[in-house]
């Protein structure tokens, strides 16, 4: 693995590929986040965008959520994939927001994990998009191009995210997952890695073992 001068010029490049990265996922308040995020496992964010700005129309916050059965949101939902664990999802976290919260989306990375839905991707999510706050969340872009990068050497999103927070600086957590995003993304593909045009291949051990 990486040591943390090497951390830190892979990160250099990184932003100087991707200055402007952002989050995919269009929303306008915490709670917003909270549900796309929930909609986006198994999802692309191009459909997860599509269907909140329909939904967020009329349910864009928990007490407005929880007027809807189960079966309506659903219906709303169903492009999305895995409907009816999702649906469940948000309205329980949607309740708990209600009443364990003030109608407020908590915070804390502890109390957003106490959420239905919520596991620790998520809640790394909405915690340092929503928050501001200093959080690497590994979704399956990140998990494969840090491994691939030697950024990491782990077997799980767990251990990746432990990893990566020992090699990189704190106040780089947040802008770096979406660094490994957008070059998942864009270059470091999960089938066909474009190799041959990446600039980072003299750090990537992926390549070096090719």
């Amino acid at each position: 693995m990486k040591d943390q001068t090497e951390g830190k010029a892979v990160l250099a490049e990184l932003e100087e590929l991707y200055p402007d990265a952002k989050p995919a996922l269009q929303y306008r308040t915490p709670y917003e986040l909270l549900v796309a995020v929930v909609l986006s496992a198994q999802c692309t964010d191009e459909r997860v965008n599509k269907v909140t700005a329909e939904l967020f129309k009329e349910y864009n916050t928990p007490q407005k959520m929880l007027t809807l059965a189960q079966e309506e949101l659903e219906k709303k939902i169903y492009s999305c994939g895995f409907y009816r664990m999702k649906a469940e999802h948000i309205l329980s976290a949607s309740r708990d927001i209600v009443e364990k919260f003030g109608g407020e989306v908590p915070a804390a990375q502890e109390e957003l994990r106490t959420l239905a839905g919520v596991g620790r991707k998520t809640a790394n999510v909405v915690y340092a998009v929503a928050f501001g706050g200093d959080a690497i969340a590994v979704d399956t872009h990140v998990f494969r191009v840090s491994n691939r990068l030697g950024l990491a050497h782990a077997p799980t999103p767990e251990k990746t995210e432990q990893q990566l927070m020992d090699i990189l600086p704190r106040d780089t957590w947040s802008r770096a997952h979406h660094w490994l995003i957008y070059h998942g993304r864009r270059v470091c593909h999960s089938q066909r890695p474009a190799c041959a045009v990446c600039t980072l291949q003299r750090y990537c051990d992926f390549f070096k073992k090719k």
